[in-house]
């Protein structure tokens, strides 16, 4: 392909989606891991059975199904939710379809979690609120046998084939999709707003690894937030730019989709069949005329040559904090699943902020409490994730800014009409403290209390 008809693709697919009329809309995924309390694995084909008890009960249709015929993912028509299990069957997701206000959602939300826990509570399982399944190590930590899960988790594997290349880390959990959990907010963006948005947001990082940390990890004792850890130095973050932050500001459209055609694609499908191989850069791979992969071909994976073309694009997925989608949405990724009490703190700080922000912005430009130190903002969000704050940062005026934050969303929430901003609650009380889940745990393990009354905490309504 000739570089004009890539720079097409690309703008028809990530920008144009963003110039559509349409009122703004939020889309909420949580992501929740299971735990067998009787301390051994999670038995698939006990979430398997309550997840079809579960589409029987609320009356959800059968979406997704793995290659053994099991359903993976249920659907209510009538309003969008969707139960469907995330990489494994030890990991959970609720994605809630369209309300008029929050707390539509969070009731619906909350009436299926409760029956969920009650089933699952029968067989000594529970569903909890961490970004990282505390029984990771129990776990069988196995890819849902089907296409995408299948090529995913060999492709993580292949970590092994780059070892010792320049500049490139890897931790040793390439399983790590099986038992991270996260809380996702997809927001609609518009064209006139939308570097502003990712910039913004993107100022906004440290601030949120300080309120949303929840992914302990023994591990790594000090790292409040291993999961985007294990995302970053892994194969996907092979490049760098897919993942994480943006690194620098983005002046204008031009460099947005000079961005995105810097960013790798690693897979795409002929014949039914998944093919990955090692990541290329977008105007990179539409370029060539051949790219070889591999493929499962039902007993083993087998070498094949493919023909790069414009509908692999499709196959193109970045994994940043702030997610450019082809829905003209902005996923924000970077929240680690938070205790379930706390679950809609996420898209209610999200989106009173997004509706606020032109005041973001400028209180961002102009900070002085975390920037103007010498580091950016990739630089102290690192630094934020870890359990002490770092010493060239006041912690009274780190507490002042993060309450004016959240009294931002609190406006903004408070525009829309429905009370959401008591939403906001627990993480002005976090803000008070300097704290986030995943310190509270540590301190609390530290002085006693056990793992199973976190799991059980955590997981309370």
């Amino acid at each position: 392909m000739i570089q004009s008809e890539i720079d097409n693709a690309i703008y028809e697919k990530y920008i144009k989606p963003t110039k559509a009329k349409r009122e703004r809309c939020a889309g909420i995924e949580i992501e929740m891991p299971v735990v067998n309390l009787s301390n051994k694995p999670v038995e698939e084909s006990v979430t398997i059975e309550i997840a079809k008890k579960f589409g029987e009960h609320f009356g959800f249709e059968p979406r997704g199904y793995d290659t053994d015929k099991n359903v993976n993912s249920y659907i209510k028509r009538d309003n969008g939710d969707d139960l469907s299990f995330d990489c494994a069957y030890s990991n959970m997701e609720l994605s809630m379809g369209k309300g008029e206000n929050l707390f539509e959602i969070k009731d619906r939300f909350e009436e299926y979690y409760q029956w969920l826990n009650e089933q699952l509570g029968e067989k000594n399982y529970t569903l909890t609120g961490m970004g990282i399944n505390p029984n990771y190590n129990i776990n069988h930590n196995k890819p849902i046998p089907n296409e995408r899960y299948r090529m995913l988790f060999h492709y993580l594997h292949t970590y092994e084939n780059h070892k010792g290349e320049p500049n490139r880390y890897f931790h040793n959990r390439p399983d790590f999709g099986t038992f991270t959990s996260a809380s996702q907010v997809q927001l609609d963006v518009y064209y006139d707003s939308l570097i502003d948005t990712i910039n913004t947001f993107g100022k906004l990082e440290p601030y949120k690894a300080l309120l949303f940390a929840n992914s302990y990890m023994s591990e790594y004792p000090d790292l409040m937030c291993a999961r985007n850890m294990l995302w970053e130095h892994s194969m996907q973050g092979y490049n760098p730019h897919n993942v994480g932050m943006f690194g620098s500001e983005l002046r204008n459209i031009d460099e947005l989709l000079e961005y995105i055609k810097s960013t790798s694609i690693y897979c795409t499908m002929r014949n039914g069949k998944y093919v990955n191989f090692t990541p290329i850069p977008i105007s990179d791979f539409l370029k060539r005329e051949k790219v070889e992969g591999e493929y499962f071909d039902g007993e083993k994976y087998q070498k094949i040559e493919l023909e790069p073309c414009v509908e692999d694009l499709q196959y193109l997925r970045s994994f940043k904090f702030e997610d450019l989608t082809y829905r003209g949405t902005i996923e924000f990724r970077s929240s680690c699943c938070q205790p379930i009490k706390d679950s809609f703190t996420v898209s209610a700080f999200h989106i009173g902020l997004i509706e606020n922000l032109d005041k973001l912005k400028n209180l961002l430009d102009n900070d002085s409490v975390i920037y103007t130190h010498g580091y950016s903002a990739d630089e102290i969000k690192k630094m934020l994730s870890m359990r002490e704050i770092p010493e060239f940062i006041n912690k009274s005026d780190l507490k002042s800014r993060l309450i004016e934050i959240l009294d931002l969303s609190s406006e903004g929430l408070d525009r829309r009409g429905h009370g959401e901003k008591t939403l906001l609650n627990p993480l002005y009380e976090r803000a008070e403290r300097l704290t986030n889940p995943a310190k509270e745990m540590i301190k609390g393990l530290e002085n006693g209390k056990t793992m199973d009354y976190y799991i059980k905490e955590y997981g309370k309504l």
